[in-house]
Formats: C-alpha cells, sequence, structure tokens
C-alpha cells in the first residue's frame, strides 16, 4: 500500500493536516487503534474523552482510504429498514439499533460544531431516487413510513417532485424521499478533523506507522512496527475494506468493492441553479447505485461502482460520463477535472459488523457504502465497548466473524454478481 495520499478532488481541496506522530522505540497505551479512517478516529475521539491513553496507528495517512475518497455524503440510518431490523434482531434490538444508526448523522455535526472542523458541512437532506415503479413500491414507500413513524420528518416525492428537486428528467426516476437528517461534507477534511479533534482530547495519532505483527503478550497486546513496539492492553482493528491478514480470517469477512467518482469543473450559474437546486446529496436505489452531489465550489460529482482499483484513469469515466447524459441531457458530461476510486467493505447482510477476536482485541468493520456517518456511529460504540461497557448494553449488537466461502475467487464474484445486478437494474427501471 502507497503511503501517499491518491489524487482526488478531496485531496486536492481539503483543509491541512494536523501534525501527526510516529512512534519510536518501546511504548504503551491504553488501547492501540489499528486503522486511521472514520472509524478509528471517532473511536480514538470517545475513547479519549474517557480519560484513556489512545494511540492509533494508521499506514499511510488518516483518511487515506475510502473516509477521504467516498463522496461525502451524510447518510442516517442503515441500508436495511427499521422494521427488518426488528425482524433479524427482535424488536428490543432492532429498536435500539433504529435509534443509534438514524441519529448517526447527528453525531457527525454535532462533532463538527464542537470541534469547528472545516469540512464545508452543510445539512440540506438527503435524497433517495427510486429508479423504476418496482423499487418506488418496495423499498422507497416503506422506507419513508418506517422513519416517519419513528419522528422523522421525512416525505416521499413523485416523479415530478424528484425531477424538480434533481433537476434531471421526468423520465429518470419514478420518485424518492426526502430525509432531512442527511447532509454533505468534504471527507477528507472531516477525516483530518476528526484527527485533530482526538489529538485535543490527548489522543495520539500516527501517520506511516504500519503494524506488521499483532501478537498477545500476557496481559496485553504487543504491536510491531517498523520504527519499534507498542504495547497495549486493548487493540482495535478499524481498517475496513483494507483489512489484510494481520489477524487470521478477518479480511474473509468482507468484500472489497471498488466506488469510481468523477468531478466536473465548477458549473456555471445557470447550470448550478438547476441541477440539484436545494443542495441535497442523492443516491438512487440501483443496486449497483448512483449518487451525486455539488461541492462547496459548485463541481457536480458523481459515483458509481468500477472494475477500477486504487489508481483510474480518465478514460475510466467513460460509464459515469454517460449515466450523466441519461439523467441530465443538457449536462456537458465532458468536463471532467477529477477521476478517482476506492475500495467499500461490503459484508453479507450488508450490515456493518462489530466482533470481540480475543480478550481485548475488537474488530469493526463493513462500511457498506454508508461510511460517513455510519462509521462516526461506530466508534462511539467500540469506545463504549472498550470501556468496559457489557455487550448486551451497547446499541449495536457483538457477533461471530461470518466470513465469505471462497474468498479467494471473490474478484470473480462481483463480476458475477455486478452483471446479475446490472440486469435487474435495467429490467425494474422499465
Amino acid at each position: 500500500m502507497s503511503s501517499s495520499l491518491p489524487a482526488s478532488l478531496w485531496a486536492a481541496t481539503a483543509s491541512p493536516p494536523p501534525d501527526y506522530s510516529t512512534p519510536a522505540g518501546t511504548e504503551r497505551c491504553d488501547v492501540a487503534i489499528i486503522g486511521g479512517g472514520f472509524t478509528g478516529l471517532s473511536a480514538a475521539l470517545h475513547l479519549a474523552k474517557r480519560g484513556l491513553g489512545v494511540t492509533v496507528l494508521e499506514a499511510a495517512e488518516p483518511g487515506w482510504g475510502a473516509s477521504g475518497r467516498n463522496g461525502g455524503q451524510v447518510i442516517a440510518g442503515l441500508k436495511h429498514n427499521p422494521d427488518n431490523l426488528n425482524e433479524t434482531f427482535g424488536p428490543e434490538t432492532g429498536e435500539r439499533i433504529s435509534t443509534a444508526m438514524g441519529a448517526a448523522a447527528d453525531l457527525v455535526f454535532a462533532l463538527i460544531d464542537e470541534y469547528r472542523i472545516a469540512c464545508h458541512a452543510t445539512r440540506t437532506g438527503w435524497i433517495q431516487a427510486a429508479h423504476g415503479p418496482r423499487p418506488y413500491d418496495d423499498l422507497v414507500v416503506p422506507r419513508c413510513r418506517q422513519w416517519q413513524a419513528r419522528g422523522v420528518a421525512a416525505r416521499l416525492l413523485d416523479k415530478s417532485e424528484v425531477a424538480a428537486l434533481v433537476g434531471s428528467t421526468p423520465q429518470a426516476y419514478h420518485g424518492g424521499w426526502l430525509d432531512p437528517r442527511g447532509g454533505l461534507l468534504q471527507p477528507l477534511s472531516y477525516a483530518r478533523g476528526l484527527a485533530a479533534a482526538a489529538m485535543a482530547e490527548g489522543a495520539r495519532v500516527c501517520a506511516s506507522s504500519k503494524v506488521e505483527t499483532l501478537a498477545r503478550a500476557g496481559d496485553h497486546w504487543r504491536l510491531s512496527l517498523a520504527q519499534g513496539e507498542l504495547t497495549a492492553k486493548q487493540v482495535i482493528l478499524a481498517t475496513n475494506a483494507y483489512t489484510d491478514a494481520l489477524w487470521p480470517g478477518l479480511a474473509r469477512t468482507v468484500i472489497p468493492v471498488s466506488s469510481f467518482q468523477v468531478a466536473t469543473a465548477p458549473l456555471d450559474a445557470a447550470t448550478r441553479a438547476c441541477i440539484i437546486p436545494g443542495g441535497q446529496g442523492v443516491t438512487d436505489t440501483r443496486r449497483l447505485l448512483l449518487y451525486f452531489r455539488l461541492d462547496h465550489e459548485g463541481r457536480f460529482i458523481m459515483g458509481g461502482r468500477s472494475p477500477v482499483d486504487d489508481n483510474p484513469a480518465r478514460s475510466d469515466a467513460a460509464p459515469l460520463q454517460a449515466a450523466i447524459r441519461r439523467i441530465f441531457p443538457g449536462f456537458d458530461a465532458r468536463m471532467i477535472d477529477y477521476v478517482w476510486s476506492g475500495k467499500v467493505a461490503i459484508t453479507k447482510d450488508t450490515l456493518p459488523h462489530l466482533h470481540m477476536l480475543a480478550p481485548g482485541l475488537i474488530a469493526a468493520l463493513g462500511c457498506n457504502g454508508r461510511g460517513v456517518a455510519m462509521c462516526t456511529m461506530m466508534g462511539k460504540i467500540i469506545a463504549e465497548l472498550a470501556s468496559g461497557t457489557a455487550p448486551r448494553d451497547l446499541a449495536f449488537p457483538v457477533t461471530a466473524p461470518n466470513p465469505f466461502v471462497l474468498h479467494e475467487f471473490r474478484k470473480l464474484g462481483v463480476f458475477a454478481m455486478s452483471q446479475y445486478y446490472r440486469l435487474l437494474d435495467w429490467l425494474e427501471s422499465r
């Protein structure tokens, strides 16, 4: 893994990073966190506020992975509807999950306010647009109704309302719903702001600090790095889609899937007034979904699935340019200034997973494309677990790892499923 920050719109426009540390010699701490993304940084911040000695170890730079490359959409809740969570986990646990994850966007914006994180955050809501009548009836309507029943001022949108809010053709989407809890931010700036906040609370955040081995040593954990050794009472693995073989079998519990994005030059005033005039983030209901927004300088950003790994070329933007032309026919899709990609961790059940792998060893992974808010909340929950809260009292359940069978053939499986999903999405859009 290269330690240099991949080129992207976010890398080009982010606020400067704080001064990160580098371990040297033999050191000790209460909790060592491996991974400097939203999950690890949020956990560090909340643990430091509880008075624990925390060290974050990031192999590259905090925000290097998906936390610094995502679409910057702050989305409340999980991909599973609240009623479905109740069916899966039982009413008590299901409602506890829905309440916590429904408040995840609140937590993001509260931290931004508390620590004055400069990340161009706006809270204008989030739109989920249905790509056909079936996803509207089967997904959008029940999701909106279930959150309304839990006190959220969400509202259903018909075809014309979506077209007006998105600026798309009336044929692009069948309808949708608007969730006022959502918003937008500059994700790399937010990651750097979380790092600075954690450091302000007393945590140590280290860059270029890859953990080479992890082993139990009596009642502690020993972490070996090129620069030295760190001993910790507890360890948190927060490596998500970039999980490697540091802990046996953990990487087999997620499938890393590439998400590709493009950004245009700043739009002219007339175009900017027509496309997403209310400034919301938009995600559609496709299995191979599209998501788009404007940034603080009026650039149009769209993301979607791609077979491209971490170093895309401008020519790889053709599928997204075609999608832009289809949804916004009057838009000049050739004005692409930036292309970039990163990996998202997908789990079997598309839920985040929280594991206790061994005494004093916690793992959390599986952002499933909703990392900004969900990972921030998971970091807070991890901090509670590491601080002594019993698993039964957490807002999210602790489960055993559930690895994918034939994980070594994951690339072939992802390709096959992508083709199948593409067909289903096309059929549902008819």
